[in-house]
């Protein structure tokens, strides 16, 4: 029963990072310059991490450094980029509804890497999550765009790929420490790429500060701190579907404050996304669990 207690917790306090990161897209519209998707990641990322490795004061060992370097980049740099071009390309929806293969990929990544069991409920909750989404964000108007299309495959794959192998690649550190040196890893990569294809950002307003310092303290270095702490003690096939609460929080907030109407089938959609979310975070058994632990 402890066990069980114990698990719910730290699921609940991963939830916290989709939902936070549920708002990037009305922070993002309402209060960030816009057209720098880039820098804008670099921003969120680097003083984040910078942050996070003055509190903790632990430089990265030497051995680590190619590590963190892959890490930082799908976690953050390669993410967080095809994010904010899918964004500026794509319809919110339809973005949203493209990256939510990413708790699908996650399960069939770590039956390879992880040699964890595939489960047949998580494939489906998965897969029905992908449906859920799609009925919440998408509307009778979306239109494709190959690029941004591109982009949101391509931020799925990373992130993907950055949640499987943090499970793997787990340094004798603390989740706070171990989020820190990611963040900026991530963050230093991005540095030369958006120095060199992005214009300098335009004078700050106190909205467009607000905004960055939103994505970087909440958006980055909390969220991920909860989102790796729980991948380190509940494994990422339980945490991954919880993935779905992000777009599920755009759509609430774009209702609650920009005053947009949901629709009988996004209402379905929410409905799906949540026992999804729900069941896909539940124990697969006693063998799969001691595996994750």
């Amino acid at each position: 029963m402890e066990g069980a207690m114990s698990k719910a917790v730290d699921l609940l306090l991963a939830a916290i990072a989709p939902v936070i990161w549920g708002t990037t897209y009305i922070v993002t519209s309402q209060m960030l310059p816009p057209g720098y998707p880039l820098t804008d990641a670099m921003l969120r990322a680097l003083p984040a991490g910078l942050l996070l490795m003055a509190l903790t004061r632990q430089i990265p060992p030497a051995a680590w450094l190619g590590r963190l370097v892959i890490l930082g980049a799908l976690n953050f740099s390669v993410f967080w980029a095809a994010l904010f071009v899918a964004a500026y390309r794509l319809p919110g929806g339809v973005a949203a509804t493209l990256g939510a293969i990413q708790p699908l990929i996650v399960l069939l990544l770590a039956r390879f890497v992880l040699a964890t069991p595939l489960n047949a409920t998580r494939l489906l909750t998965a897969v029905a999550g992908i449906g859920g989404v799609a009925l919440l964000v998408l509307g009778p108007t979306a239109k494709l765009d190959m690029v941004g299309v591109a982009a949101a495959l391509i931020g799925a794959l990373s992130m993907a790929c950055g949640v499987v192998l943090t499970r793997r690649w787990k340094p004798p550190v603390s989740a706070l420490t171990f989020t820190g040196w990611q963040l900026t890893a991530g963050g230093i990569l991005l540095v030369p790429v958006a120095s060199l294809l992005e214009p300098a950002l335009p004078p700050l307003t106190a909205l467009n500060i607000a905004g960055f310092a939103w994505l970087g303290l909440f958006g980055a270095a909390l969220t991920y701190f909860l989102w790796f702490r729980g991948i380190e003690r509940v494994g990422p096939q339980s945490v991954t579907g919880l993935g779905f609460l992000s777009p599920l929080t755009a759509v609430l907030l774009g209702w609650l404050v920009l005053g947009e109407a949901l629709t009988p089938f996004q209402i379905l959609g929410a409905a799906i996304v949540l026992v999804c979310v729900v069941a896909g975070a539940r124990p697969t058994g006693a063998k799969t669990l001691e595996k994750l632990a």
